[in-house]
Parts: structure tokens; sequence; C-alpha cells
């Protein structure tokens, strides 16, 4: 009887990943999607400068981006915690405040970023025109963060909820507009780079609104911020946001030390190189979604106290990621081929595309492993260890291999080396979150007995003073 309980409790779950990660990943896959389309329309034009300043334009976006995540796993772990413990009024006024806050965050940081665009993009190793379209590109997109920034977060805050499909639909909206403006912006007025930024920015703007729309509609809405409520929440918040923004930056500061060492070998190399990070979340964008996905399925029974269904969510999302990643991996190899020729790649671009359709989409899966950790890590009161993993990956992980690499085996060695950075710590975050759900309960229990010591000896004293 109690196999067949944890069959179930194990299939029941599974399911659940499956269909949160997947419905996640179509909303997310739609602006992957138009992401690589753009890089298709930029190769149209036939100048490499284009190609490779859309290359460290990418970069920086991460580096913006990851901001923005780190705020929307604040607070969708927040609200989820609170719906799993049964108050929705204390759920509501976390959803408000979370906004406001990364409304505010954002806007100081996307200033912070754009005063020094210049500086920033010579620092990868930009020159010429190529860093001069890289800034044009970057002076428009950046300043959009704070809307990006609210529907991120609205998204978690949905997903928090169990509403998948309405988080869905805001991305794939802000597509869909990207997808419809850019060959006009792009080919039909003839704005080339700009137009692609004019249309990022509107796609951000849709996001932003029709994220918020069912928050309002359906789910509490957005209320008149209170001061006091404000103070309340910003421990809770910046606990979580602090660790897992310098979590998520660790990212973009892995990829600018790439992008450096990638510029050694020329715009070729690096147009292969923004090519294929245009790809890689479009191929692996349920794996993207995965860890947001996970999160609040991991937070909810948290909250709850059933750590065993806690495990057992650990367990399903990384079968999951292994599948996925099987899978995709065999599709990447057969349309190899395909994929080169739609961009016109050629020479030292060809090498890295084929080179990424190949053995690199395999150890994607310890990419995975390492996400799917975070999101354990943010959701069980662990959120150092997330930054942690992800700086030592980035950092004393990635750089001597990647320069190892480079000076092996060239611009293929860079890629390489940054694969392998992924290998190693992504075993480690497995191991380090095993041992963090094994250990919840008997700190719980912990807690309980010091809570419950503490009020045995108060109510001793109240009773020898009588």
């Amino acid at each position: 009887m109690a196999d067949a309980q944890a069959k179930f409790l194990k299939g029941n779950l599974f399911r659940h990943v499956t269909v949160m990660s997947l419905t996640s990943s179509v909303g997310l896959m739609a602006i992957f999607a138009v992401d690589f389309v753009d890089m298709i329309f930029i190769a149209m034009l036939g100048k490499a400068e284009l190609a490779a300043a859309v290359g460290y334009a990418a970069t920086i976006l991460f580096f913006t981006t990851s901001f923005g995540i780190g705020m929307a796993i604040a607070a969708g772990a927040l609200v989820a915690r609170a719906l799993g413990a049964g108050d929705r009024q204390l759920a509501d006024e976390r959803t408000t405040h979370a906004l406001v806050y990364g409304v505010v965050f954002g806007a100081a940081f996307s200033a912070l970023v754009w005063f020094w665009l210049e500086e920033i993009v010579l620092l990868l190793g930009a020159s010429g025109d190529t860093a001069y379209l890289a800034v044009l590109y970057l002076v428009i997109v950046v300043p959009s963060l704070p809307f990006l920034m609210i529907g991120m977060m609205g998204g978690a805050i949905l997903r928090a909820h169990g509403d998948a499909r309405r988080a869905m639909m805001a991305t794939i909206l802000g597509g869909l507009v990207n997808a419809v403006l850019d060959p006009i912006l792009i080919f039909g007025l003839d704005l080339e780079l700009v137009g692609a930024a004019l249309a990022s920015v509107a796609a951000r703007v849709v996001i932003a609104v029709t994220a918020l729309m069912p928050i309002i509609k359906h789910y509490g809405g957005v209320r008149m911020p209170r001061l006091r409520g404000m103070l309340r929440d910003l421990p809770p918040i910046a606990a979580i946001a602090f660790p897992a923004i310098l979590t998520q930056l660790a990212t973009p500061v892995g990829q600018a030390i790439v992008t450096r060492a990638m510029a050694e070998f020329g715009e070729m190399a690096i147009a292969g190189m923004a090519i294929v990070g245009r790809l890689s979340p479009l191929a692996f964008g349920v794996i993207f979604a995965l860890s947001g996905a996970v999160g609040p399925i991991l937070g909810q029974n948290y909250g709850a106290r059933d750590y065993e269904r806690v495990r057992v969510g650990l367990q399903s999302a990384l079968l999951f990621t292994g599948i996925v990643i099987v899978v995709v991996s065999a599709i990447l190899f057969a349309l190899r081929a395909p994929i080169a020729d739609l961009f016109a790649a050629r020479g030292i671009t060809r090498d890295l595309v084929y080179l990424f359709c190949g053995p690199l989409s395999l150890l994607f899966f310890f990419n995975g492993v390492l996400f799917v950790a975070n999101a354990t890590f943010n959701n069980l009161g662990r959120p150092f260890y997330s930054t942690f993993l992800n700086w030592g990956r980035n950092t004393v992980g990635m750089i001597p291999l990647v320069f190892l690499g480079s000076a092996v085996m060239g611009a293929q060695g860079v890629l390489i080396g940054q694969a392998l950075a992924g290998v190693i710590f992504g075993v480690l975050a497995w191991l380090l979150a095993r041992k963090v759900i094994a250990e919840v309960p008997g700190q719980d229990a912990a807690a309980a007995a010091s809570e419950f010591g503490r009020q045995g000896r108060l109510m001793s004293l109240f009773y020898l003073r009588r």
C-alpha cells in the first residue's frame, strides 16, 4: 500500500512539474523564438558587424534581465509561501509590495547600466562600428527594464497562484507584438538594428500590461502600498531577492568572460556565439522555464510542511530535465546543417553552431540540474547556496577552463570550457540540494522543540511568581 501511494505521489508530481514547465515554456519560447527570428533578419542584412553587435548587446541585456529574474524569484517564492500557509491577505499585500520594489529597483539599476553603456561595451572587447551599433541598440532597450520586471514578476505571481496559463499568455502576446513589428521596422522602415530595438521595447510594455491584468482582475489586484507594510515586507523580499539577484548576475558575468575570450577570434566567432546564444534558450526554453515552474511547487509544499512532496518534486524535476535534454539534443543534431544554413553561417561561425548542436547540447543537462537546485535553495530558505554555486561556476570554474580551452582548441574551446564548468557545478548543486532537503525536517523539528521549551520556561516562571 505504501509503495502504491509513493508511486502515485511521484506520478502526480511529475505530471504537475511537466504541465507547469510546458505551459511556462510556451510563453518563454515565444520570446526566445522572436529573438531567434531577430537574429535571422539581422543575418539577412549581410553585415557581420550587425550580428556581432547583437552578440555584445545580448550579453549586457542578459545582465539587466538577470536583475529582473532575481526579483521575480523573490515575488513568486513569498507569494507561494503565503498561499501555502493559507494567508491570502498576506499574499495580496506581498504582491503589491514586491511589484513596487521591482519598479523602483529596476529603474535605478537600468539608469546605472545606461550611464556606463559605452564603457561596458568596450570592456567586452567590442570596437569600431560594432561597438557603436551595440551601444545604439542598448540605449533604446535598457530603459525599458522596469516594464520587463513588471512582466516577469507578474508572471511569477500568477504561477504562485497556479495560473500558468495566464502567465504564459503574457509572454506569448509580447512575442507576437515583437514578431509583427520586427519586419515592419527592420525592413519596411529600413531602421535595421534600431527597428529591432524598438520592437523589443514594445514587446516588454505588452508583457507588463498583460501580466498585471489577471492579477488585478482575479487575484486581489494591486493595492495602494502602505509604508508600514512596505517596511515589513522589505526584509523578506531582500532576503530572497538580494542573493537571487547575485545568483542570476553570475551568469551574465560568466557570459561576459566568454564573450571577451571569443572576441580574440574576430567578429565571425562573435557572430557564431550570438547565434548559439539565441538558439540555446529557444531549444531549451522548457528547461529555462522549469526553475520558475518548480519553485512555486516546492514553495507551497514547504509552506505546508509536506517535506516528502518537496523531495519527490525535486526528483520529478530532474527526471523531466533529462528527458527534455535527450529529445531536444537529438533534434538539434539532426537539423544542425539546416540551422547553420538559415544564418548563412560559414567558417568558424558554422563550426560553433555545429559544436552546440552536437555534444554541447547534451551537457546542457547539468545546467538544468543547476536551475532546479537553485529553485530548491530559493524556496527552502537557502538562497545563498544558489549564489555560491552560480558564482563558483562562472568564475572559479569557468575562467581557467575557458581560457585553457581557447588556448588549446581556439574558439570552439571557449564553448567547451564553458560547458565543462557547468558539468562540475551541476553535480555539486545536485548533491547540495539533496542535503538541504534531508536537513529541513530536522531543523523545523528542532525549531519547534526550542519554541516549545521557551514557552514551557515562561509558563514555569508564571506559576512560580504566583
